[in-house]
């Protein structure tokens, strides 16, 4: 009886708990992680806990009720990272490493991470870019991303984070070149502090940019290997005297190597693998330093072996194979005291191969092997493995010919932690490995550690990885002997891969804090092997983690130490009653989190959402026939929400094409920006603005059924994608449209609304070109009395936007207001104008306008305007005489981009002036363009068609509502 009444007091204290009494996290904290939990399968078992920082969920540490650390390395994780991430604002080091079945993209929201200094996301399946905004994290230190799925271009906001010191994204699919700083963009040569650049094993393109290296930086590893650029080495890397490890093998560079004659501390050079011409490179300045050097396989002039190859007095591995050399092996490169390793094979060394003199005492292993070498002097002193196979002193009938220095070279046995005092004995348990300290059968730790750039190439040498072995149990904090390795090997990329195996103090089985402690001090590197073992990283298998006990498994003593905890705590709610009382306000806040719809009531029957006024909700299954089982066929549009399907709603027996947005899991929108769109587009009705039909709340569901817009977005016209290239006209009239839809939002709907996300990508164009501006998933309600209620002219928010209109002002600030739609506006009055992104190629496009406008004025400007502007009119280069307004376009869009939000006009007064350009143009479009018909003579391309130019260039009229360029115009 007695144990059942301390039972039974626990159970009475948790539930003080689970219902917010006692709540010690952050309302929108907890929120985050509840939702980040959701996403995901695996957690660790005491996440089921009401309250993440006062119940101590595993991998959870927070400071004053704020998450700081969120370190869930190796918890076998699986399923998307929620975009909720962005919510834990105090996040200072977040690691997911060794989670393979973590997967989709990594979500924008990231960049809302300000203080974060440690970023780790090793070993997952992450896919798609990297998020530009990465650039936003200014405390940012660590950064490691490699060894998953991710691909798009190194973005060049990395280059903002002045602290970073640690850069890997090796082992993905990234192409694209690597970015330099122009005017208008950061670049890589900005991280002056960053020590390491492991870029290796990708799908960069072009040169090596000799922008990239200056003498200010601090590299010691620079890893490019395994990609695939071309052009020469610049020369600039010989500015970079702190380099230790350079790494540009298996590439397609070309051109002789340059003079690094600065670099005295590099231990490791690899360029073998490309396409290098011109004579060996001169490495004397690096004798003292150099321990590894591989320049095989690439197109050096046919040479005599150099003086300064016997000089390298640190050298332990010399590989130079199919290097060009020829004449006599010098015969005291064997006496260097360091060498271990000499491969020389498909050379054309001749003559005599003299070994027979001084011998380097660590020689192990000499290959000459496919050269056309006559005969050979070894000395008595050497006696490891020579392979001379291919040469003429092996051919038939030679005195050579039945020597072992003739054969094929022989498997070398590599070390393996010796389990000899284990005598016979074997595990049989699921998982079990024989601890090598102990003998005892244990689930360890496993998995692959990588070594990128060893400075040696002999794989027996056992006090080698035994001193590696002492290394890991001592970082470790492990007792010694708890580590075992084997199946040590060289890779297709010269890595040295080897089986890892780390053993639990105690018991079977690691903690779940024990195996999060160990991953982080892989990932983040604290862990240091020794030096000639060079930089590294390991990918961890899945730890499967016994069974978690019940209370009625609890001996009598750990029930009553439980009921002892219990009732110190029930002596501090008495304590700590007022504060309590403050934190059930949070509680309450943090359910609203992650009950989107609970303050709506439960009119909507089973999504737990109602019946809005305008605004339908549909069920599931209702959406699922209507876009034909969601079928690909039916994809309209993706973005990192998830996809736009065209669906077909039936009823009454007509029929209605919709959009259909379906998010997807881990999307950019979560349950409360799914809600705040609803209701915002429930209370506003504007022929500018997207019109909500309904939207589905069912089964983990969350879709927006909006009215259908057949000609996509603006971007998709301004680039091509489309096939539908609008004119001058089409443009103003398209940009008014726009300006009249968030000129409603700021001024006409009750109470206003801030769009917060104004992009070319959100304005949609109808079967007439008519704009409306869609997407609210971002859109903050504006409070009676002015912002926030107090007048202030702004509301204090966490920022959120996209990379390139983003209002520089509310960014420093984060302060939001109207003014900062319309410097996004300002940026798609610009991309009207030239076609670009505003970000594209490293240029800034609000940084290029302007500047062109202040040194050439409009000449300037027009120089920057999409050339399709031109094509069309069929008109020469230099006219723009009927492009109507164009200079007062131009005024309007650089005031929208004032670098003050009191200098910028109001959408209204951006309203009057796009009318004022419309009005000035005597050959409109008839009087209005929300009703004009793009079948006859009012359509924009009209005038062209009448002339011929169609004809002339091949193109087509396309009714649904465009011109079809002929294939000579190549879209921008």
């Amino acid at each position: 009886m007695a144990e059942v009444a301390l039972v039974a007091l626990l159970y009475l204290l948790l539930l003080c708990y689970a219902n917010g009494i006692i709540a010690l996290t952050d309302g929108e904290n907890a929120a985050a992680l509840r939702a980040l939990k959701s996403e995901w399968q695996n957690t660790p078992p005491n996440w089921n806990g009401p309250d993440p920082c006062g119940t101590n969920w595993e991998g959870v540490i927070c400071t004053d009720s704020k998450v700081t650390s969120l370190s869930l390395s190796t918890m076998n994780l699986k399923g998307r990272l929620a975009s909720d991430i962005g919510c834990l604002s105090d996040l200072r080091s977040l690691d997911l490493s060794y989670n393979k079945e973590l997967t989709g993209p990594i979500p924008n929201s990231i960049g809302q991470l300000l203080h974060l200094d440690t970023l780790i996301m090793i070993g997952c399946a992450f896919t798609g870019s990297i998020p530009d905004e990465l650039g936003s994290l200014l405390n940012l230190t660590f950064l490691a991303l490699n060894s998953n799925k991710l691909s798009g271009e190194i973005p060049a906001s990395i280059g903002n984070l002045n602290q970073l010191y640690w850069l890997d994204i090796a082992d993905n699919q990234i192409g694209g070149s690597l970015p330099v700083s122009t005017a208008t963009s950061p670049g890589l040569d900005k991280l002056t502090a960053a020590k390491h650049f492991h870029f290796n094993k990708n799908h960069l393109v072009g040169q090596i940019p000799p922008e990239i290296f200056n003498e200010d930086m601090k590299l010691i590893h620079v890893l490019l290997d395994s990609n695939r650029l071309t052009g020469n080495i610049p020369e600039t890397l010989g500015l970079v005297s702190t380099l230790e490890v350079l790494r540009l093998d298996r590439n397609s560079l070309e051109g002789s190597v340059p003079l690094l004659t600065s670099l005295t501390k590099i231990n490791e050079l690899h360029l073998s693998n490309n396409k290098l011409e011109g004579s060996l490179p001169d490495l004397f300045a690096m004798r003292h330093s150099l321990n590894y050097v591989d320049l095989s396989n690439n197109s050096f002039t046919y040479s005599v072996a150099p003086a300064w190859l016997a000089k390298l007095e640190s050298l332990t591995t010399l590989v130079v194979e199919n290097g060009g050399l020829e004449g006599q092996v010098p015969p005291d490169l064997f006496g260097l005291p360091q060498l271990q390793t000499v491969r020389l094979r498909h050379n054309s060394f001749n003559n005599t191969l003299k070994m027979d003199t001084e011998i380097g005492p660590q020689l192990q292993y000499v290959d000459f092997e496919y050269n056309e070498i006559q005969n050979v002097a070894v000395g008595e002193n050497y006696n490891r493995i020579l392979l001379l196979l291919g040469n003429p002193a092996c051919e038939a009938g030679s005195f050579l010919s039945s020597n072992k220095i003739c054969k094929p070279a022989p498997t070398d046995a590599s070390y393996k932690t010796s389990l000899s005092k284990c005598g016979t004995k074997s595990c049989h348990g699921h998982d079990q490995k024989l601890n090598p300290a102990t003998c005892a059968c244990q689930v360890p730790l496993t998995g692959e550690l990588i070594f990128r750039s060893p400075s040696f190439s002999d794989l027996s040498n056992a006090s080698r990885f035994q001193q590696l072995e002492a290394s890991i149990w001592r970082n470790l904090s492990l007792p010694a002997g708890y580590v075992f390795i084997c199946c040590l090997r060289f890779d297709e990329n010269n890595y040295l891969n080897m089986q890892l195996q780390i053993f639990p103090p105690d018991g079977k089985h690691f903690k779940r804090t024990d195996i999060q402690r160990i991953g982080f001090a892989l990932s983040k590197q604290t862990y240091k092997p020794p030096h000639e073992f060079g930089p590294f990283f390991f990918i961890a298998d899945t730890y499967i983690f016994p069974g978690e006990g019940n209370l009625n498994s609890l001996s009598l003593g750990a029930i009553v130490g439980i009921a002892v905890a219990s009732a110190l705590v029930i002596l501090l709610i008495f304590g700590v009653t007022i504060y309590a009382l403050k934190q059930k306000r949070r509680a309450e806040k943090a359910l609203e989190f992650s009950k989107p719809f609970a303050s709506w009531g439960a009119s909507g029957g089973e999504s737990g959402a109602p019946k809005l006024k305008g605004a339908r909700w549909f069920s599931f299954q209702e959406l699922k026939m209507a876009s034909n089982n969601f079928s690909e066929a039916n994809v309209i549009g993706s973005g990192g929400y998830g996809k736009v399907y065209k669906g077909i709603l039936t009823a009454l027996g007509g029929s209605e094409i919709v959009a259909i947005k379906r998010a997807q899991q881990g999307s950019m929108q979560g349950g409360t920006e799914f809600k705040n769109e609803i209701e915002l587009l429930s209370r506003v009705h504007h022929k500018n603005l997207v019109g909500l039909i309904g939207f589905c709340f069912e089964q983990g569901e969350q879709m927006l059924v909006y009215e259908y817009m057949s000609n996509g977005t603006l971007r998709d016209s301004l680039s091509g994608r489309t096939g539908i290239y609008i004119d001058w006209r089409r443009r103003v009239r398209i940009a008014l449209g726009s300006a009249k839809g968030l000129s409603y939002l700021h001024e006409h709907a009750n109470p206003p609304i801030i769009h917060r996300d104004v992009k070319s990508t959100n304005i949609l164009l109808d079967g007439n070109l008519t704009a409306k501006v869609a997407d609210f998933g971002l859109s903050k309600l504006v409070a009676d009395g002015g912002i926030d209620g107090g007048g202030k002219g702004h509301v204090s928010t966490q920022v959120k936007g996209t990379l390139g209109y983003l209002d520089p002002e509310y960014y420093m600030t984060q302060q939001l207001s109207e003014k900062s739609d319309v410097y996004s506006f300002g940026v798609v009055l610009m991309e009207i104008l030239t076609a670009r992104q505003p970000i594209e190629r490293g240029k800034y496009i609000v940084r290029e306008v302007k500047g062109a406008l202040e040194t050439e004025g409009m000449n300037g400007v027009k120089e920057l305007l999409d050339p399709l502007l031109i094509q069309l009119r069929d008109l020469d280069a230099d006219s723009y005489a009927s492009l109507p307004g164009l200079e007062s376009f131009v005024n309007v869009a650089v005031q929208c981009v004032e670098e003050a939000a009191a200098d910028r006009p109001t959408m209204s007064e951006v309203v009057k002036e796009l009318e004022a350009i419309v009005a000035s143009d005597k050959v409109g479009y008839g009087h209005d363009n929300s009703s004009s018909s793009v079948a006859s003579d009012a359509h924009p391309y009209a005038a062209l068609l009448k002339k011929g130019g169609a004809s002339r260039g091949g193109g087509s009229f396309d009714y649904s509502g465009g011109f079809s360029v002929p294939s000579t115009v190549e879209p921008k």
